[in-house]
């Protein structure tokens, strides 16, 4: 008895399989390169969006600290009528009667110029020093030749600088030569 095999001959049949399996996998190539590009794409994304915070969160410092500065100075700038005051009553009771309460204004007065440098203030004496219209506001002019055109001979009030910024410009008296510029003119 012989048996009888069947074997189904595809001719061309194996092109096509083949052909099928290169365009499947071709396809998932296609699927896997497209997939990869939206992960990069997205990686991409997620390095911009971390950047953009931590950018976000050093402005936000930058600000806070901005806005702590300001808040000083005004702060500084309120009590600099008090430091004058105590500069005032200091300067006015110089009787001995008077020498137990001046003694302790004193160390207020050295009390609050002190926290007032902790805090960032900077008293401006520019007593020598030539004038300065940034920091300094001419509020008298003396004819002279015993000192430099221009340099400050008295002042009146002092200024306040807060890191770099004048909360008060000093009041300053300033030597002129007598054949300088005319009593009306000063820088």
């Amino acid at each position: 008895m012989e048996k009888e095999i069947k074997i189904p001959i595809n001719i061309g049949g194996d092109a096509e399989a083949a052909s099928g399996s290169a365009a499947d996998e071709a396809r998932s190539e296609a699927e896997m390169s497209k997939a990869m590009a939206e992960l990069e794409d997205l990686r991409q994304t997620l390095l911009r969006r971390q950047a953009d915070f931590e950018n976000y969160k050093k402005r936000l410092e930058r600000e806070r600290a901005e806005d702590s500065k300001r808040t000083m100075a005004r702060l500084i700038e309120s009590l600099i009528p008090i430091v004058d005051g105590f500069e005032h009553a200091l300067a006015a009771h110089r009787e001995a009667e008077y020498e137990s309460y001046r003694k302790g204004f004193e160390l207020i007065y050295k009390q609050l110029l002190d926290n007032l440098a902790k805090l960032g203030a900077e008293r401006i004496d520019p007593t020598g020093q030539p004038f300065d219209p940034h920091t300094h506001q001419a509020m008298d002019r003396v004819e002279t030749t015993e000192r430099p055109d221009g340099t400050v001979l008295q002042v009146f009030q002092p200024g306040y600088m807060f890191h770099g910024r004048l909360l008060r410009p000093a009041m300053v008296r300033v030597a002129v030569h007598p054949s300088g510029a005319s009593k009306g003119t000063v820088n």
